[in-house]
């Protein structure tokens, strides 16, 4: 449970990234940017109920976790 967190791509809405206080990069090799913070997963979660966000889905991929929100 220690970050870097990946919480968002190219398209997302620049403030809930400001919120997150996510930075901007593009990896080598990658043709898309990608948002990310220093922060751990369940403190990135934490900010985003705040602000009314569920988890509506979890899964593991390799090591790598991943978790679908929802707002209504």
């Amino acid at each position: 449970e220690a970050g870097p967190t990946m919480v968002g791509d190219e398209h997302s809405d620049p403030n809930l990234m400001d919120f997150l206080g996510a930075r901007k990069r593009n990896m080598l090799g990658n043709n898309f940017c990608e948002y990310f913070v220093s922060d751990a997963p369940r403190v990135v979660l934490d900010k985003l109920e705040r602000l009314g966000y569920r988890v509506v889905g979890m899964t593991g991929v390799g090591q790598t976790l991943v978790w679908c929100l929802h707002r209504e």
